[in-house]
C-alpha cells in the first residue's frame, strides 16, 4: 500500500500542523528522466520515443525513478491541509452496506456484500427468502492488506457447489477453486492462468467449462505483463487435477482470438461465443451435450453465426430455439429466435425489434423476455411474452441505471438493481407473475440525498451532433460561473456512462460543486453508429465532445476554466491525455487515470492487442496518422503553461500497461513551462494494485482522498467550510 510517506495516524496529526505556507511551489524538482536516443520508423516517419527505458519496469533506472516521483508526489499530498478532511469524511461516506444482485441456485440465494469498510466485499449464501444469511466466502481473511479479491462466482444447478475465482494485487489472472457451500470447505480443484473467463457449470454439477491460457515457460510463474495468446477452452471435472482437464476447443492459427462457453439453463446446450478484440462483433456456435445429466462433452461444433458483422448473445432457450440479442441490420439491437432444426441466417425470427432506444442487455426470466434499454442515457425495463407481445414497462425507482438482472426462465422471481448519481445501489425483488416489486436489499449512508438533484441536458459539439449531458448538484444552485465542477467521461468500447453511485462524486457535490457526465460519442449510448462514430480515424469526435461540454459550461455560467477538474480512467484517462495537449486552457485540474497514453505501441502490451478494434494500429499507414495526431505521449506541447496534473496508475496494472502514465509524466515535466508560477505535473503510482479492480477500500479512500485535496488546494476550496 502507498501510504505516503508516513503511518496514516502520524499523517493526519503532522497535516494539521503544516501552516499553508509550506506547501511547496513552482518551480518543481522534477525527477530527472534523462531522454534516450530511441527513433521509430512509422511508414518513413521517424518518431523519437525518448522515454522507451522507462518500459523496463523492473530496471534500476525505473525504479529509482519511480521511487522519486512516489517521494516528489507524497511530500506534496502529505503537506495538504484538505487531505486529513477528505479522508476523514471519505471513511464515514464509504462506511455503507453494498450488495452485489443476488442469484439463485438450488433454492438458495447468493450475494455479495461489504458492510462498509471492509476492504473487499463477502460472499454469502441465504437459505431461503426470509432466512439469515451466512458468509460462504471472505477474501479479506486472505490477505492483510485486502489485495485478493473475488472476481466470479457460479453455483452448481443442484447448489451444493461453489466454483469462485480470485485475484491477487489488482490482476486480471485469476485462479478459480471449488468449495462445498453447505460446509464452506474447499474441494482440492485448483485452476491457474485463467484471463477474462469464468467456469459454467454442466447441468449435472460434475464440472464446467472455462476458458485458460497455456502456462508460461518460465518455472517462477506468470509474467504479470506478458502479452496474451492462444485461449482455449477446456472442461473441468471435479476432484481431478488441471492437467487432466479435456480441451474443448482451441483456434491454433488465430492466437490473438477470445473464445468462452456457457451452457443454457436447461443443460442442454454449451454456447461458444468467439471475439477478435475489444469489438463485440463475435461468431457463435452450439455444442449439443444431449442428456443434461450426462452431457456428451465430444459433440461436435455446430457453426450459428459464421461472419463478422454483428454482435450476437444466446439469452436463453425453449427447446431448440434460441433467443438470441444481436445488432444483425438493427444498429440498436433486437431480439430473434433461432431455430436449431434450421439455424441458417434467413430463418431467424425478430421477437422484439429494433426502436429509437438501444437495447443494453436482455434475459429470459419467468416465461418472458426482459430488455434492459437505455434510453438517453438512463434505463428502462421492458418485458414481453416469448411470441414478442409487450407485457408493458417494469416501473423503476426514477432516473438511473438498472446495471444487472437476475432469476431462471422457469422461475418469476426477478431481482434487479437500482442506482442514480445520488442513491447507491439498491436490490429489488419483482414478481412477475403479480407485477410487484418490492426492496430487497437498501442500503442507507451518512448523506441526505434530498438536497441535491440530477438533471439532463443537450448540446452540440464541434461537428453539431447533439450530446447528452448529466448534471448533478445542489438544489437552487446559482449559476455565477464560479461554481467547482467535476467534468467525468469516458467515450469509448461500446460502453455507456448512465447514471451511478459514487462515493467520490458525493463528497464533491458536497463541497457546493457541479458531477458533470457528458454521453460522449464512442460509447454506446446510442447504439452501433454513436460507437463506432467515436472509433479509429473518427476518435478526434470524443475528444471535442468532450471540450464542447466543457464550453458549455462556461458559456451558460455554470463555471469556468479556473473551477474546473477535468477527469478520466482508462480509455478515459487518454481522454484526458489528449484533451490536455490540445487545450491545456481548458481547465484548472486533470486527473488522468490508468491511460492508454502513447497509442502508437500500446498494442504491444499485455492485452492492447484487443483494442486495435476501436482504435487502429500504428502498423496500419491510415491509423499510424490518426494516432500520431492526438497519442498524449506524442503531442505534449513544449513551454505550455499546463493545469496542476495528478496522474494516477498502479505498478501491477497488466491493462493497461503502466509505462503508459510513466512515459506521459516524463514527457510532460520535460516539455511544460516550469516557473515560479507554475502548476505542478505529479504522478501518484499505487503498490500492489492493477487497473482498478477489486481495488482495497483502504486503497481507494487514500487515492481519493489525495485526488480531492489536490483539486481542493488548486481551486482555492475549503471543505470543512463547505454548505
Amino acid at each position: 500500500m502507498l501510504r505516503l510517506g508516513l503511518p496514516a495516524c502520524l499523517a493526519l496529526s503532522l497535516v494539521s500542523r503544516l501552516p499553508a505556507t509550506e506547501i511547496p511551489t513552482g518551480p518543481w524538482p522534477y525527477p530527472a528522466a534523462p531522454p534516450g536516443p530511441v527513433v521509430d520508423d512509422y511508414h518513413g516517419t521517424k518518431v523519437p520515443d525518448p522515454y522507451r527505458w522507462l518500459e523496463e519496469l523492473d530496471s534500476a533506472p525505473t525504479r529509482a525513478w519511480v521511487q522519486a516521483e512516489n517521494q516528489l508526489t507524497t511530500d506534496f499530498l502529505r503537506r495538504l491541509p484538505q487531505r486529513a478532511w477528505f479522508r476523514g469524511r471519505l471513511n464515514r461516506l464509504w462506511n455503507y452496506p453494498r450488495y452485489g444482485v443476488p442469484f439463485k441456485e438450488g433454492g438458495q440465494y447468493f450475494f455479495t456484500k461489504n458492510d462498509g469498510l471492509q476492504n473487499q466485499p463477502v460472499l454469502y449464501v441465504q437459505p431461503g427468502l426470509h432466512a439469515a444469511p451466512r458468509p460462504l466466502f471472505d477474501p479479506n481473511a486472505l490477505a492483510a492488506d485486502g489485495t485478493i479479491a473475488l472476481t466470479a462466482a457460479a453455483v452448481s444447478h443442484d447448489g451444493r457447489w461453489l466454483a469462485y475465482a480470485t485475484a491477487v494485487a489488482g490482476s486480471d489472472w485469476n485462479e478459480i477453486r471449488v468449495r462445498d457451500v453447505a460446509t464452506g470447505r474447499d474441494t482440492g480443484d485448483s485452476l491457474h492462468w485463467i484471463k477474462f473467463s469464468g467456469p459454467s457449470w454442466t447441468r449435472d454439477s460434475r464440472g464446467f467449462y472455462y476458458s485458460r491460457y497455456p502456462a508460461p515457460a518460465a518455472a517462477a510463474g506468470a509474467d504479470t505483463f506478458a502479452a496474451l495468446s492462444h485461449q482455449s477452452v477446456y472442461y473441468h471435472r471435479l476432484g481431478e487435477p488441471q492437467a487432466q482437464d479435456r480441451l474443448i476447443y482451441e483456434i491454433g492459427d488465430q492466437p490473438k482470438w477470445f473464445v468462452g462457453v456457457s451452457v443454457t439453463e436447461d443443460g442442454r446446450y454449451a454456447v461458444l461465443a468467439t471475439n477478435r478484440g475489444d469489438s463485440d462483433n463475435n461468431l457463435l456456435g452450439i455444442f449439443d451435450l444431449g442428456d443434461p445429466q450426462a452431457p456428451n462433452l465430444a459433440a461436435p461444433l455446430v457453426p450459428l453465426v459464421t461472419t463478422w458483422d454483428a454482435e450476437s448473445a444466446v439469452i436463453g432457450n425453449d427447446g431448440p430455439l434460441l433467443y438470441v440479442q444481436t445488432n444483425l441490420a438493427a444498429p440498436r439491437r433486437r431480439i430473434v429466435a433461432i431455430d436449431l432444426r434450421q439455424p441458417a441466417a434467413s430463418p431467424w425470427k425478430t421477437i422484439v425489434p429494433e426502436t429509437h432506444d438501444v437495447i443494453e442487455s436482455s434475459a429470459l426470466i419467468g416465461g418472458d423476455l426482459l430488455a434492459l434499454t437505455m434510453h438517453d442515457a438512463s434505463s428502462r425495463l421492458l418485458a414481453f411474452g416469448r411470441d414478442g407481445t409487450s407485457r408493458g414497462e417494469i416501473a423503476l425507482p426514477g432516473l438511473g441505471t438498472v446495471s444487472e438482472l437476475s432469476g431462471h426462465a422457469d422461475d418469476p422471481e426477478l431481482f434487479y438493481n437500482f442506482t442514480s448519481f445520488i442513491q447507491p445501489a439498491a436490490n429489488f425483488r419483482h414478481d412477475l407473475a403479480t407485477g410487484r416489486s418490492e426492496p430487497f436489499q437498501r442500503p442507507t449512508l451518512a448523506f441526505d440525498p434530498s438536497r441535491y438533484e440530477t438533471r439532463q441536458v443537450f448540446y452540440p459539439s464541434k461537428d453539431g451532433t447533439r450530446i447528452p449531458m448529466f448534471l448533478t448538484a445542489r438544489r437552487g444552485l446559482q449559476h455565477d460561473g464560479a461554481t467547482p465542477t467535476l467534468l467525468y467521461a469516458y467515450g469509448g468500447f461500446d460502453i455507456s456512462l448512465t447514471p451511478a453511485f459514487s462515493v467520490t462524486s458525493i463528497a464533491w457535490l458536497e463541497l457546493g460543486g457541479i458531477y458533470a457526465v457528458p454521453n460522449l460519442r464512442g460509447g454506446g449510448e446510442y447504439g452501433r453508429e454513436w460507437h463506432e462514430a467515436g472509433t479509429k480515424a473518427r476518435k478526434q469526435n470524443v475528444f471535442d465532445d468532450y471540450i464542447a461540454a466543457a464550453e458549455w459550461l462556461f458559456a451558460h455560467h455554470y463555471t469556468a476554466p479556473a473551477h474546473l477538474v477535468i477527469s478520466g480512467a482508462s480509455n478515459g484517462g487518454l481522454l484526458i491525455g489528449a484533451t490536455l495537449n490540445q487545450r491545456p486552457d481548458l481547465c484548472r485540474v486533470a486527473w488522468p487515470a490508468v491511460g492508454v497514453m502513447d497509442m502508437l505501441r500500446f498494442h504491444k502490451f499485455t492485452i492492447g492487442y484487443a483494442w486495435v478494434s476501436d482504435y487502429g494500429s500504428s502498423d496500419n499507414p491510415a491509423d499510424f496518422r490518426a494516432l500520431r495526431a492526438y497519442s498524449p505521449v506524442h503531442t505534449v506541447r513544449a513551454g505550455a503553461h499546463y493545469p496542476a496534473v495528478l496522474v494516477t496508475t498502479a505498478d501491477h496494472d497488466d491493462r493497461v500497461f503502466p509505462a503508459h502514465s510513466f512515459k506521459y509524466t516524463a514527457a510532460l515535466q520535460a516539455a511544460v513551462a516550469n516557473g515560479p508560477d507554475a502548476l505542478p505535473v505529479l504522478i501518484r503510482i499505487e503498490t500492489r494494485a492493477g487497473h482498478g479492480g477489486g481495488k482495497p477500500t483502504t486503497k481507494l479512500i487514500d487515492e481519493t482522498a489525495d485526488k480531492l485535496a489536490f483539486a481542493a488546494h488548486f481551486l482555492g476550496l475549503h471543505p470543512e467550510a463547505a454548505p
